[in-house]
């Protein structure tokens, strides 16, 4: 299934649309890796172990959206968007939001 950021697909043709689907995670923070994120701000640094936390999240909110679209007949999804908002302040909450189609 294609997924793009724009809203057309260069030589195809939205034949059909079928709405807006999404995709929705929410993780927690843990109290370990928060103690060594702080360090690295202190120290300098790349935080290795939120960013894959946050990789695995957004894969995770990008696979329900398209499962969301294949389940209703769409071969592809255009206008995808990312949001990350926090929650409470110790949790994370990704949204892929797009408009499920089909392009021939």
């Amino acid at each position: 299934m294609l997924l793009t950021t724009t809203n057309i697909v260069e030589g195809k043709r939205v034949t059909r649309y079928f709405g807006i689907v999404s995709g929705e995670t929410i993780i927690g923070a843990n109290v370990f890796r928060d103690i060594f994120a702080s360090i690295r701000d202190i120290v300098g640094g790349r935080s290795g172990s939120y960013e894959k936390v946050l990789r695995e999240a957004k894969d995770t909110a990008l696979r329900e959206m398209q499962e969301q679209a294949q389940n209703m007949g769409a071969n592809a999804v255009i206008g995808v968007d990312l949001d990350y908002e926090t929650v409470n302040g110790s949790m994370l909450m990704v949204t892929a939001s797009g408009t499920a189609v089909t392009v021939e």
